[in-house]
């Protein structure tokens, strides 16, 4: 008879894979061990990074690398980006799911969770990873989600969504952004001296949203 772990591990792969078939904007883009212990994810989102030149770009794609330690599920897993992002939970070693991270909840759940947290649905500037990205998103609140669109599978949205950006799940990202949530909601201090930031050019409609939101100081 398979171990604790291991009908875990099986469990997570099943409602992994059908959770998200079909679904663009997350989808599994690599696996490693019989079943999984380690995923690569794939979120076709919008969301932020620092270029070499200190400017804060909008990125379409980001990798997400879960890593399923023997302690699993008990231990939370290890989840680090393969591609940059500027958000206040996030840096170039981990993302922080510890604050909400608990046996009982679906391996599902928490990439979906991830998910809102590129789009800057979901962040918590009390406790950063990054400072600097959690003083920029105190001071610049009402550009936030960055991506409003619902992270989630339509079939698997949550009964209560008043906390999520909502529209259609395959549209285009919506030109109206609406109030990220964040975990727990501090309130935004005046913070002097932000860095200085710019909109990524666009290559599509001049209507993007982005594209005179930011400009340098």
């Amino acid at each position: 008879m398979p171990s604790p772990r291991t009908r875990r591990l099986l469990l997570d792969h099943q409602t992994l894979t059908s959770r998200l078939a079909d679904w663009p904007l997350i989808q599994i883009t690599g696996t490693a061990g019989m079943p999984p212990e380690i995923y690569r994810f794939t979120y076709n989102l919008r969301g932020l990074y620092v270029a070499p030149s200190g400017e804060i770009l909008e990125r379409q794609v980001h990798v997400l690398e879960v890593n399923l330690s023997l302690g699993y599920p008990r231990r939370a897993p290890q989840c680090r980006m393969l591609t940059p992002v500027f958000h206040p939970n996030f840096d170039d070693a981990m993302v922080c799911i510890g604050d909400f991270w608990a046996a009982s909840e679906g391996l599902d759940d928490l990439i979906i969770r991830i998910g809102r947290m590129v789009a800057y649905q979901e962040y918590n500037t009390k406790s950063p990873l990054n400072g600097l990205a959690a003083k920029w998103a105190a001071q610049n609140a009402s550009l936030l989600p960055i991506d409003a669109r619902n992270v989630s599978p339509p079939a698997a949205q949550p009964a209560n969504a008043a906390s999520a950006a909502q529209m259609d799940g395959a549209g285009p990202a919506s030109p109206v952004p609406t109030a990220a949530a964040e975990i727990p909601t501090p309130p935004p201090e005046p913070v002097n001296n932000a860095p200085a930031i710019a909109p990524e050019p666009a290559p599509s409609s001049p209507q993007d949203p982005w594209t005179e939101k930011i400009s340098l100081v």
